[in-house]
This record gives C-alpha cells, sequence and structure tokens, in this order.
C-alpha cells in the first residue's frame, strides 16, 4: 500500500507521512483497497503535500474524486486541508484532541492518525478490528450495539510501544486472516487465545442487528448535446448528495410508490427517452433514472446551478459522478 511505512524503514529513522495517512484514511472509508490506490496515487502526484490540496480548486478535487462515492468526503477533505494550514502552519498536529477539531476528523480518523502517524497509544477500530475483537473476546452482542465493548477490548491490547504498526497489523489480520467468511484459523498468530477459535463461533461473529430493506426512488435527468460536441451540466449545491459535483440537471428523486417526476427540461427542445434505465445503489436508498436526450443548441435556461454547455476540453464522462456516468452511457449504447 503507497501509504504505508514499513517497520524496518521506521527503524531507519523514515517517518509516516501524516498527509498520506489522513488522505488514505478518509478515503479508505467505505470503500476498498484495491478501489482507493489508483485515487491515492493520483492525488498525490497532482498534490503532493496537504498545502498543495489546499490551494486546489474545489471543482479539480471533486473531479478527481468522482467515482469515489460519498462525496461528502471530498468537501470535507479540502476543509480540513485548508484548516492544516490556515491554523496549524501545513502540518497536522499530533496531538488527538487538536486532531479531533479539525473538519472531517472523527474518533476513528484522529486514532488513526495518532496511532499510525505519530505513533500513539490509541485503539483504532475499524470493521476489521472490529472482528478481530469480536472472535477474540467471543462477543456476541450485535454490532452496532457492540461498537463501545469492542472498543474497550481494542484499547486494552493496544500497546505503548509501536501502536501504529499494532494498529496497521490488526487491521490487516481482520483483512488478509480473520475475515468474515472463512476465516484461517490455523495461520493465525492469536489462534491460542482466541475464544470463538475455541468454542466454534468464529464464522457467526460479529453478530449484527438486521438491516432494514432500502427504500427506493427514481427520477429523470435530461442529457442535452450541443451539435459541437458540447454537453450541458450543473454544479450540484455544495449540500447534500453528491454536493459539489458536476451532474446532468434533472428531477428531484421522490419514493417509487409517486409518480416518476419530470422535472423541468434545462433547454426548450425536442427530447427523446433513452431505452433502458439508470439503477444505482447509495447507502440509504436505491435509485432508478430515467434517461432524457436532446441534440440541440438552444441555450439553457438560468438556474442557481447550472454550469452551461461544456466542451470536450473542459470535461470528460471521468469526471462525473459513477450515477450520472451510468446516464453519460446509456446514451452511448
Amino acid at each position: 500500500m503507497p501509504w504505508r511505512t514499513p517497520p524496518a524503514d521506521k527503524r531507519a529513522g523514515v517517518r509516516p507521512d501524516p498527509y498520506a495517512v489522513w488522505l488514505s484514511e478518509v478515503m479508505l472509508q467505505q470503500t476498498t483497497v484495491a478501489a482507493v490506490t489508483a485515487y491515492f496515487n493520483r492525488f498525490t502526484m497532482r498534490w503532493p503535500t496537504v498545502a498543495d490540496l489546499a490551494a486546489a480548486e474545489d471543482g479539480d478535487v471533486m473531479a478527481e474524486w468522482a467515482g469515489l462515492g460519498y462525496y461528502a468526503r471530498a468537501r470535507n477533505l479540502l476543509k480540513c486541508a485548508r484548516a492544516v494550514v490556515a491554523e496549524h502552519g501545513g502540518a497536522f498536529p499530533a496531538d488527538h484532541a487538536a486532531l479531533l477539531m479539525l473538519p472531517g476528523i472523527g474518533p476513528y480518523t484522529a486514532a488513526a492518525l495518532s496511532s499510525i502517524a505519530f505513533d500513539l497509544p490509541h485503539a483504532v477500530l475499524d470493521g476489521n478490528v472490529e472482528r478481530v475483537m469480536a472472535r477474540i473476546y467471543d462477543e456476541h452482542t450485535p454490532l452496532p450495539a457492540a461498537k463501545p465493548i469492542l472498543m474497550t477490548h481494542a484499547e486494552a491490547l493496544t500497546p505503548d510501544a509501536r501502536p501504529g504498526d499494532y494498529a496497521q497489523a490488526v487491521m490487516d489480520l481482520g483483512a488478509t486472516i480473520c475475515t468474515p467468511k472463512s476465516p484461517a484459523c490455523g495461520i493465525c498468530p492469536w489462534s491460542d487465545p482466541c475464544l470463538a477459535r475455541q468454542r466454534g463461533t468464529a464464522p457467526e461473529l460479529p453478530r449484527k442487528t438486521p438491516k432494514k430493506a432500502k427504500p427506493v426512488r427514481h427520477g429523470t435527468v435530461y442529457i442535452a448535446r450541443r451539435s459541437d460536441g458540447a454537453y450541458l451540466l450543473e454544479r450540484r449545491p455544495d449540500r447534500g448528495l453528491l454536493g459539489g459535483m458536476l451532474g446532468w440537471p434533472g428531477s428531484d428523486w421522490v419514493d417509487v410508490s409517486l409518480d416518476r417526476p419530470e422535472g423541468t427540461p434545462p433547454v426548450n427542445a425536442q427530447w427523446s427517452k433513452v431505452q433502458g434505465e439508470v439503477r444505482h445503489t447509495f447507502t440509504h436508498f436505491h435509485l432508478i433514472l430515467t434517461v432524457m436526450l436532446s441534440d440541440t443548441d438552444q441555450k439553457p435556461d438560468a438556474g442557481p446551478n447550472t454550469a452551461g454547455y461544456m466542451t470536450k476540453t473542459e470535461f470528460g464522462p471521468s469526471d462525473l459522478p459513477t450515477v450520472m456516468r451510468k446516464a453519460f452511457d446509456l446514451t452511448r449504447h
């Protein structure tokens, strides 16, 4: 992992880069390592330091983030970088309480920075560590109610010596050996003291409270294509879902039990319904979108979010969040 500093390098005097640790931890929230690695490399090549990121244009950062999802993370990324520069001279503070005061940094990220970047003894509790703790102690309280119990266990095991290496080791243990299904207990370094292994309950832990079924919403988007190949896009409001991202004008997204909203087309033109539909899943709901397409040179109506037509040199499909790119792709079939 490009954001890691191996123990051998640390013994040779190489210290972890707090910027790399922070950036990777924010990206890894709700996202896999495989998906994050390419984004991390692009970000650090384009903005090598937190000061470089703080000076970046919002739109450029949102475009680079497109496809990672959970876009509030990208907005908080910029807020945090600018706070680090404005309030801490461009260096992350080596203080857990001060880290918690920064925008977008909650208990998990503060603990990860404290332990991994600064070798302070703070317990890091992600999904992998929760699973390890639940099995080591054979804890059957279902998540999320079990979180405080598992944190207590994690804190008790966190050493004063090399807590950063320990934190990463436990996360890796959960990711590679103490896996959700078919844990490899035979090669686990903690197999002897593991109560769940002794009692045969490891595969069923951690227990989780059943999730409610996600509601389904639907809506309409309008894709207007000018004769020179430019597309009509809008910049979504900073607050709310997909905040600050480029997207297609369209309707509100309402519950599927209601009539599908068509919204107001952004230009007065001939519109045709694209065959098929967009299906996308967000954290709290499923979305189905109808896509309307028009080839037109009409100017857009004035609106608070309208960005206007963008040419091929100003815009590429990769600049779009995934759900909007799916709509674009549907027009290419």
